[in-house]
């Protein structure tokens, strides 16, 4: 069993933060979040503001143990230093207080104090020492073993130990070594206190040392940094051991978290910093083994096959959870990692385009539908997304070309009309890379659009525009806009732009995703009375067509019937080399250059262009495009199209033609249903296959075919986790599902107006969505007695005071206090 722990974070605002101290009062501000001290992530920088909106999503699995969650305001001078305003600490024991709530939390001070973070091992030892007179002496050992995790300051860690003895007449102090650069140090220094007055030696006053002397000692050990500063040593972190633990046996051996001092920060108010308002997302997972997700894994997994679709497991939990995108997240990866996320996208869309009655509102919504193609296009095409972006985007930031044009913004010395002019050649060039992207778009997402046009054209068969805005919607307002906007959130830009860079992103993003609309009045899209002026520039009917056959080949399918209405899509043509493909049988099978086109209906080649096709091969009909190894007719840039009776040899001009022509092929041709998932990388010839030796022509192949998702993602995912994932939704909205089956019950028996509690769900066949609530809630009343189990059998097994649950650690203290409970309950 594994644990995973997730922890998206949404931060909203800051306001109310304190003035800067110089005639301008105003700050430019960024926020971190750091787990313990560690910064995870940055925001953007928020200029010239006491009240920054930052408004970021960052989601991220967590890979280590941690004490606290940490958000820092951070401030920047002109001379770009950057200072702490103050911070947010939350306690891994108090986060679920704070779970998916919009919080405002007042920012405290940093000192010291604050900051303290690491675990120390520690070993006391009480010793009975015999003088040479016979006189008898108690004296304690201490050792220090080593340390783990303690903070870095200034870039560095050189720390050390004291180790103070303590009672109330007395204070004995003792120094370990420095160890250098190392947040890590190992010790390993023992340390002795004499604790009683020496007595006589007797053999039955063994250990019989005078409790009341103990009980008011203690040992208390300070970490510090050596510091060359000239402000002395920072301190990291102590930690206070009362004697008493001796009481029951001489030693005592635990790690120990550290503790800021007690009077550290006290005298510091936190109510002038301002505040910061976040809504936090935890969740942790513990994973079991395969077999015991399998019910509710196959529940899920047929969920595309119910009819109606709204009575499946997976629409179910979309309709139970408080937000979409919390159920969409594990859907679509589990849904990826079995290969059926087209099928359930395509279900789900198809019901919702029913329910849609205007083709303007046509996946407008925040609906299961929406969150789920947007997560799948998160994962399916972030690599997609790079190839087809990054390099201009990454043009763009270090040209760092002035592109403001609204006149209100324009600075001293800049033409508004030359920055028009530049934001215009940016703009053209984001453009172009897009619309010739479309080889390119990974097969899964070419599907899921395939069958969002299909879906949106059958149901409004009036709107003949309505193909192509249901793609639209998508591929530009949800991918392209977004990564534009933000691409730092999409890993095209290591950081955050600059504040110009970022003005110019955001006129490109604005006028890119209007384009991709193809809305009839564009200019009346934008409020901006300057965009409506800029966007004169691109009111050319072949803005509009290149948009058209960008959304064509996206959400092109081998699956359709060639003969639809839809005219063909020339989609490459060129001259190329084929050799014969042997369809006669005396015929000689020489190599001739031939001109070869494209669409996404056929694959034709003839002597000329313009000529009749000498041969046509329907999309449907090519297996698969591969590569041909030069070793079988000495021949560079060769390729084969695979079909159910041979394979077409071709030679291309070049290494980047061949390249073009497999891609764009296998692209068109990924879908159909009969594809191969093996070949043969060599050709036939003289009775055996070159590559395997098999002497029939009809062998199955020996490779693997190239696969249509983006390499590792099925091997990314973990599957039993997503289920896990799932299973603890479930259970957290385990009242809603039974809310819902008293719906479903009371839709079954009575037909007048529903009560207001059971209208927000979509319950199309009663009957159906009553059965698969009750096999949901019969897998997850099973899941929930493992998880169960587990925690009885690991409250057995662990021990307070390990390396894992050191003394000190609340989250542990709170669950034993947890367990305790159900153990009395179940008593």
């Amino acid at each position: 069993m594994a644990s995973f722990l997730l922890a998206p974070v949404r931060r909203g605002e800051a306001k109310n933060l304190p003035s800067y101290p110089g005639p301008n009062k105003m700050r430019d501000c960024y926020c971190t979040v750091n787990l313990d001290q560690e910064e995870v992530f940055r925001t953007k920088i928020v200029e010239k503001s006491l009240c920054p909106f930052y408004g970021e999503d960052f989601y991220c699995e967590i890979p280590r143990r941690f004490r606290q969650l940490a958000f820092y305001i951070f401030d920047r001078d002109v001379f770009r230093r950057a200072s702490i305003i103050g911070k947010v600490a939350i306690q891994k024991e108090d986060l679920p207080k704070y779970h998916n709530r919009d919080t405002w939390f007042q920012l405290q001070h940093v000192d010291a104090d604050s900051e303290v973070q690491g675990k120390v091992h520690l070993e006391l030892r009480l010793n009975e020492v015999i003088t040479d007179t016979g006189i008898v002496c108690h004296k304690l050992a201490t050792r220090i073993l080593e340390c783990q995790g303690l903070p870095i300051v200034n870039g560095q860690c050189d720390p050390y130990a004291t180790v103070t003895l303590a009672g109330p007449y007395r204070s004995e102090a003792k120094k370990t070594k420095v160890k250098k650069k190392t947040n890590n140090p190992q010790f390993d220094e023992v340390f002795y206190f004499e604790v009683t007055r020496p007595s006589s030696y007797s053999r039955k006053s063994h250990f019989d040392f005078e409790e009341e002397d103990v009980d008011k000692l203690e040992i208390r050990v300070d970490l510090w940094n050596a510091s060359n500063l000239k402000f002395g040593d920072e301190f990291l972190g102590e930690l206070r051991v009362p004697l008493q633990v001796l009481r029951q046996s001489s030693s005592h051996k635990a790690w120990y978290f550290l503790q800021p001092r007690d009077n550290g920060s006290k005298n510091l108010k936190p109510g002038d910093l301002g505040s910061l308002r976040l809504n936090v997302v935890y969740t942790e997972d513990h994973v079991f083994s395969s077999d015991s997700y399998s019910p509710l894994r196959d529940l899920l997994l047929k969920s595309a096959d119910v009819e109606p679709v709204s009575a499946s497991a997976a629409h179910v939990l979309g309709e139970v959870c408080r937000e979409k995108q919390e159920a969409a997240i594990p859907l679509v990866r589990l849904f990826l990692h079995y290969g059926r996320v087209v099928p359930f996208i395509s279900a789900i869309a198809s019901a919702e385009v029913q329910r849609t009655q205007d083709p303007n509102t046509i996946f407008r919504g925040n609906s299961l539908t929406s969150k789920c193609i947007d997560e799948t296009m998160k994962l399916a095409g972030m690599q997609y997304l790079h190839v087809t972006l990054k390099p201009t985007i990454e043009e763009i930031c270090q040209s760092h070309k002035p592109c403001e044009i609204d006149p209100v913004k324009l600075k001293d010395g800049e033409s508004l009309e030359s920055n028009m002019e530049t934001l215009r050649q940016y703009v053209d060039r984001v453009f172009n890379v897009i619309t010739k992207s479309g080889v390119s778009c990974p097969t899964v997402m070419c599907d899921i659009f395939f069958s969002l046009r299909e879906a949106a054209a059958k149901r409004f068969q009036d709107d003949l525009d309505v193909r192509y805005t249901a793609v639209s919607s998508f591929i530009f307002l949800r991918f392209f806009a977004p990564a534009i906007l933000s691409p730092n959130l999409f890993q095209l830009t290591p950081h955050h732009t600059d504040p110009q860079t970022s003005r110019t992103l955001t006129l490109i993003s604005k006028t890119i995703q209007t384009l991709g609309s193809l809305s009839k009045s564009k200019s009346a899209s934008f409020k901006e009375s300057y965009m409506a002026t800029f966007y004169e520039f691109f009111n050319e009917q072949k803005y509009a067509d290149a948009v058209k056959n960008f959304l064509d080949l996206i959400s092109s399918s081998g699956r359709r019937d060639p003969k639809s209405v839809e005219q063909p899509l020339l989609l490459k043509e060129g001259f190329m080399i084929k050799r014969a493909q042997g369809r006669k049988r005396f015929g000689m099978k020489n190599f001739k250059k031939r001109w070869f086109r494209l669409t996404n209906h056929e694959f034709t080649y003839q002597r000329n262009k313009g000529d009749p096709p000498l041969c046509s091969i329907p999309i449907e009909n090519i297996l698969a495009v591969e590569p041909l190894e030069e070793e079988s007719f000495k021949m560079k840039n060769m390729f084969q199209v695979i079909q159910p009776e041979r394979a077409l040899y071709i030679q291309a001009n070049n290494c980047v033609e061949a390249k073009a022509w497999i891609d764009v092929l296998t692209k068109v041709s990924q879908c159909n249903q009969k594809r191969l998932t093996v070949y043969h990388p060599s050709a036939y010839l003289n009775g055996h296959w070159l590559c395997c030796r098999a002497s029939s022509d009809t062998a199955t192949g020996c490779s693997p075919c190239t696969s249509g998702l983006p390499a590792n993602i099925q091997l990314d995912i973990d599957g039993d986790r997503e289920t896990e994932r799932i299973y603890s939704l479930f259970n957290s909205y385990m009242s809603k599902l039974e809310k819902m089956q008293e719906a479903c019950g009371s839709r079954s028996v009575y037909d007048g107006p529903e009560q207001e509690e059971y209208s927000t769900f979509i319950i199309d066949d009663p009957q159906e969505t009553y059965k698969t609530l009750r096999q949901v809630i019969a897998g997850v009343g099973a899941l929930e007695q493992e998880h169960a189990q587990y925690k009885r059998d690991k409250f057995k097994r662990t021990k307070y005071g390990s390396q894992e649950h050191p003394i000190g650690d609340k989250s542990f203290q709170s669950y034993i206090r947890q367990q305790s409970e159900v153990s009395t309950h179940s008593m």
